[in-house]
């Protein structure tokens, strides 16, 4: 089956890729000596088979790319035409690729002239990757740039290379990935000097360089741009090869951490064997060796280590969720939930993994943990008795049948998350470290109720921020920044809701993670980089972690005789927490896999334009409220009327979070947040009614976005437009407060890495 629904994305790629797209391979990126690439003037201007053969549209490409720059929320990311990567027609491309990269390099030898770069590149196994790290490694060696690569340049995490960029002192580093995403898409995420991922003013910087690139060929008519030899000097892998891939270092960052003597011991202790769900293949090559080096891989059982780009057929179907015959993929996020024809809700990519007979003969009570290609975040399950059904979804988790009276229990990351903290926070008060330093949970407001509710009652203070890892990262790095500059003072961080949170002095973070299924843990000791920069925190989420803490937390369980779910329910009597349910609607309004790219592109500025009508429904009275133009009870008045099956009664607040419009009741949230990078919107509920939760996310997420009498006779048209202008203020106003204005100093690498 999944050689078959492979081959069929194949056949529909190779039917719908014209020929003047196959035999133009204006790079020859298998030729591995160096040469030069001559970008000429029709290479900006539409194809044409008569007038201009060569045109490749790039001034239109770089008008979609710059618009995904500009927001950047896990990279520049887009689909990608899998057989022949020349295709220009579709965002990520090899065009694309030696562009940015050749930008990239620019903008990087500006900043640091006469300064040794060096940088790292890596990638996991998506299609076309290796030719992209090749690109990338030999356009920056012809700058003078130094590139580390894994030994064979094979796949690496992309945690580890986030870990490194910061750990070495390096001034930034690439990884190509679409983390999560479905086969087809594809992505360069830009990791700067401290290992997080670029924010949109970085990324902006590039795309201003490669405008000036056409600008000069506009002006006059061509430019060179060098490829070095595929085994230049520069491309180093002897270094990475020499401290192991940057396992051993991280296994010492990790002791520091959450793999302490505690936790190992509970791990070597465990009865039952923990599953590892290697979605790609890409972890084992990383994971596996940090778990042996610690001594406790043999607790674990590996699904899937060989690495495949298709993914091993997760999450693909030959239909789409109305029925309809096409290739459709869901992504490799198990937590997806979708509807069947009669209504009932079911999980497509749990259903591909086909635990129904892989798991047969595993006993009750076995964890299966879930890691997804870059290896960043991960999704826990366990299997439990038929027998719990009704407690089970009782308790607000969801399940999926096994068969034999058996069910897999599938927990978001809202919810084994805060198993997981509250394990962690329990471990340090074992150890007498929790009072040593003031304590703090960074989180995205997306992210469940429960965690500031657990939060609260632990008198552990809460930042949150909007979606994405970068924004806890660049919350991370102002908390560093206040410690650096007067230790001996309170540290004072604002969150998105404009709430000054006090830290108190010297604070640790004890968890940052969001609803998505990516975390980090804090260190207690303040990580060094060689050169001496120091971070409470690594920038980037990390599934190996995860993992870790995940497998002490099982251990600590089974030695008392109790499962995730008495865990859960446990917690939330201790801690008196009342938002018990989260769940998210996730509303996509076109097939990212259609192979057709002029069906795809018209199907995406469709999906597109709903996305953003629906956004601005919810945003331009969120962002009106704040400026005192309607109030609230006219805001109740507006819903009251168009959801007139929902109750609005006890709105408290509606608020910009940077990225989506937050509402606020006396007992949930609901979150309408718009994708900055696809035809998608995604809506967030947490509270202490499931039902009601689910009703509320599924019928504003789905809402048309039409303004009725009232809203109009509020709020102006020419208000109404420029909303999304004001957002992007505000929301740098949130970022840029406080910013963290080190500025990042080229080491002596002979020094420090001993790199000449």
């Amino acid at each position: 089956m999944t050689i078959n629904l492979e081959q069929e994305l194949f056949t529909a790629v190779e039917k719908n890729t014209p020929d003047y797209i196959k035999n133009n391979k204006y790079i020859d990126i298998d030729n591995k000596n160096e040469f030069i690439f001559v970008l000429k003037k029709e290479h900006l201007l539409p194809y044409d088979k008569n007038n201009n053969p060569k045109g490749l549209n790039l001034i239109n490409w770089l008008q979609n790319y710059e618009k995904e720059a500009a927001v950047s929320t896990a990279g520049i990311r887009g689909p990608q035409n899998i057989l022949f990567p020349y295709d220009v027609r579709f965002p990520i491309n090899i065009m694309g690729i030696m562009l940015a990269a050749y930008a990239k390099a620019l903008v990087a030898k500006e900043k640091y002239k006469d300064k040794k770069i060096l940088k790292l590149a890596g990638r996991e196994v998506r299609y076309n990757s290796e030719k992209f790290l090749d690109l990338i490694a030999r356009v920056q060696a012809a700058q003078g740039i130094e590139t580390l690569v894994t030994n064979e340049r094979k796949t690496m995490p992309i945690w580890l290379a986030s870990f490194l960029c910061f750990k070495l002192d390096l001034t930034g580093g690439e990884y190509i990935t679409s983390s999560h995403g479905i086969s087809v898409k594809n992505a360069t995420k830009d990791l700067n000097s401290q290992g997080s991922q670029y924010l949109p003013e970085e990324s902006m910087e590039f795309v201003d360089k490669i405008k000036e690139i056409f600008d000069y060929v506009n002006k006059n008519g061509s430019y060179e741009i060098k490829i070095a030899k595929s085994d230049d000097k520069l491309i180093n892998e002897q270094f990475m090869k020499s401290i192991n891939n940057g396992i051993d270092l991280y296994k010492e960052y990790l002791e520091n951490g959450v793999a302490n003597k505690e936790n190992l011991d509970l791990i070597k202790n465990l009865k039952n064997k923990i599953i590892i769900e290697n979605v790609g293949g890409s972890a084992y090559n990383t994971l596996s060796k940090i778990l042996e080096g610690f001594k406790i891989q043999d607790k674990f059982v590996w699904l899937n280590i060989e690495e495949d780009p298709f993914f091993h057929g997760i999450g693909k179907y030959n239909t789409d969720p109305k029925g309809n015959k096409c290739f459709y993929d869901y992504s490799v996020d198990a937590t997806v939930i979708s509807k069947k024809k009669d209504g009932t809700s079911y999980f497509p990519v749990i259903d591909t993994l086909n635990y129904g007979e892989k798991l047969k003969n595993y006993p009750i009570g076995t964890v299966i943990l879930i890691t997804d290609p870059d290896h960043d975040r991960l999704t826990v399950c366990q299997i439990e008795s038929g027998d719990k059904k009704s407690y089970l979804e009782q308790i607000g988790l969801s399940i999926a049948e096994l068969g034999n009276n058996r069910v897999l229990c599938v927990y978001t990351a809202n919810q084994s998350f805060l198993l997981i903290m509250n394990f962690w926070k329990e471990q340090l008060k074992k150890s007498g470290k929790f009072n040593n330093h003031p304590r703090f949970i960074i989180k995205t407001t997306a992210s469940a109720k429960s965690w500031d509710e657990w939060a609260e009652f632990n008198k552990i203070k809460v930042i949150n921020v909007p979606v994405g890892f970068k924004e806890i990262a660049n919350i991370m790095k102002k908390v560093e920044k206040q410690i650096i500059d007067n230790p001996n003072k309170d540290v004072v961080i604002t969150d998105v809701f404009g709430n000054d949170i006090n830290l108190g002095k010297n604070p640790r973070m004890i968890f940052g993670g969001e609803e998505s299924g990516g975390m980090i843990i804090g260190s207690e000791e303040l990580i060094k980089s060689k050169s001496g920069r120091i971070a409470i925190a690594m920038r980037e989420k990390s599934a190996s972690e995860a993992i870790i803490i995940a497998s002490a937390l099982v251990s600590h369980l089974e030695k008392n005789n109790k499962t995730l779910s008495d865990a859960m329910e446990e917690l939330f009597k201790n801690n008196k927490i009342t938002a018990k349910y989260d769940m998210r609607e996730d509303i996509s309004y076109y097939n990212e896999s259609e192979p057709d790219i002029e069906k795809l592109i018209q199907a995406k500025k469709e999906g597109e334009a709903k996305r953003t009508k629906n956004d601005l429904f919810f945003l331009t009275l969120a962002l009106a409220f704040f400026e005192g133009k309607i109030t609230l009870e006219q805001i109740k008045s507006i819903f009251k009327s168009v959801f007139k099956t929902l109750n609005f009664e006890n709105l408290t607040d509606i608020k910009f979070v940077g990225d989506g419009t937050y509402l606020k009741f006396t007992d949930k949230f609901i979150e309408i947040r718009p994708s900055g990078t696809d035809a998608k919107t995604k809506a967030y509920g947490a509270g202490s009614d499931k039902k009601d939760i689910s009703e509320f996310a599924r019928i504003l997420g789905n809402y048309s976005g039409d303004l009725n009498d009232e809203y109009i006779a509020i709020i102006s048209k020419d208000y109404y437009n420029s909303a999304k202008e004001l957002s992007m203020k505000e929301y740098l106003k949130f970022t840029n407060k406080d910013f963290d204005t080190r500025v990042f100093e080229i080491p002596d690498y002979k020094k420090t890495l001993n790199i000449q």
